[in-house]
């Protein structure tokens, strides 16, 4: 048979009536004929309640202990799901992270996938059970308990779609869909019916919070299509899938806001070769992720170099950098952490000109000054104010007329 994957999030299985609500949509996919894997969040606000609890108790819990804590939310949320199921006369079976043997590197609170036993799986399905899997967790070779951090569900269902060669992921949120932009600061944003990993993979990480980046990642290593669709209405969602040549077409697919930023500035840093390695090796072995890079050249001696990273790394980043400036004779340290970055992605710029001209001249004209730039082969990033973003997001989305589906922009 068929296999599918199914995704819920925590605002899908806040309580029993949803929980109900999200095996109908189980039983649905068995009465068309597939095997089901459901992959499930926390209910509803239980992580953020865990964390309260947790700091509450300790300002600086142990990192594993957190990570033993949260992996209880989805426990719950799938052993629940499989008694509704059963209570409708379908036989299903839970598990948690470890007993897949989903297998993750030692990183808590943000560890990555490296391996799943497909077989225990197979096995229940081939049995003619629903097989629930509990989200955002593993396990690592020593069997602690490991969470995969923010979106970690989401990327517990595509690997998982991968590993057992499911023929599609479908992750039910409370959104019916990816829009061209967060339709929560500008209105009238568009619905998608579909997009490229490529630009949802760059969209992802520049703080769209419909999927997280790594979930992408493995959709597009793996060949899984993935379903965005809405947990309470039955209208087709939008698929991310590989790019195909219509989409070359459309110059501007979406744009973000990505606020909780921070970005460090290394001033006069000595010019020679090897000092940016020192520095984000510095920063590597402290587990900071780096968003975007700039280096200028200030002199044949010196240059600055600049980054930006998400706020809840700065503390890490600031002990990295204390550590290693003097090695690398930085004159002085800048930090800010009142920016936030505007983006706009697209296949399609890779044969279109006039996107840097049509992005800046918004924001020219909304009057909202630019502070760096960076861009790849699909989109293109600025950091402003923070407190001027949402203006800045609305002014690009105008520009590109986000609030149209793509084929009628242009008419």
């Amino acid at each position: 048979m068929p296999i599918i994957v199914q995704k819920f999030g925590g605002t899908s299985v806040a309580d029993a009536k949803k929980i109900r609500k999200a095996a109908d949509r189980v039983i649905k996919a068995i009465k068309n004929g597939f095997s089901v894997v459901v992959v499930a969040s926390a209910r509803g606000k239980q992580t953020d309640q865990l964390v309260k609890d947790a700091l509450e108790l300790n300002p600086n819990p142990p990192e594993r202990e957190m990570d033993q804590l949260l992996s209880t939310g989805e426990q719950q949320t799938v052993s629940l799901f499989a008694m509704a199921l059963e209570a409708a006369g379908y036989e299903a079976i839970s598990f948690t992270g470890g007993q897949i043997q989903m297998l993750t590197d030692n990183a808590h609170t943000k560890a990555r996938i490296k391996s799943i036993d497909a077989k225990r799986i197979h096995k229940q399905l081939d049995q003619g059970k629903v097989v629930l899997v509990a989200g955002f967790q593993g396990v690592d070779e020593k069997g602690n308990i490991t969470t995969l951090g923010r979106g970690g569900s989401d990327t517990s269902a595509v690997a998982l779609a991968a590993a057992i060669k499911a023929d599609e992921c479908e992750i039910y949120t409370d959104v019916d869909g990816i829009y061209t932009t967060d339709p929560r600061i500008f209105k009238t944003a568009a619905k998608m019916k579909e997009i490229s990993y490529d630009e949802m993979l760059e969209m992802a990480s520049l703080g769209a919070g419909v999927m997280h980046s790594r979930a992408i990642e493995f959709g597009k290593k793996y060949n899984v299509k993935i379903h965005v669709r809405s947990s309470s209405e039955e209208r087709e969602g939008t698929m991310i899938t590989h790019e195909v040549p219509e989409m070359e077409g459309i110059i501007v697919s979406g744009a973000t806001i990505k606020k909780d930023m921070a970005k460090i500035s290394l001033v006069n840093v000595d010019n020679n070769p090897g000092n940016a390695a020192k520095i984000f090796a510095c920063l590597a072995k402290s587990r900071v992720i780096i968003n975007d890079i700039v280096q200028t050249e200030v002199s044949k001696e010196k240059a600055n170099l600049s980054f930006t990273i998400g706020i809840s790394d700065l503390s890490a980043a600031k002990k990295a950098i204390e550590k290693i400036k003097d090695e690398v004779n930085c004159q002085s340290v800048f930090i800010r952490e009142d920016i936030a970055e505007i983006s706009v992605v697209g296949v399609g710029m890779r044969s279109h000109y006039g996107v840097a001209d049509t992005m800046f001249g918004a924001l020219a004209k909304a009057k909202i000054n630019i502070d760096s730039i960076t861009t790849s082969e699909i989109r293109i990033s600025c950091i402003v104010d923070e407190d001027q973003a949402e203006k800045a997001l609305s002014a690009v989305c105008i520009a590109f007329e986000l609030d149209k589906p793509a084929e009628k922009r242009g008419s």
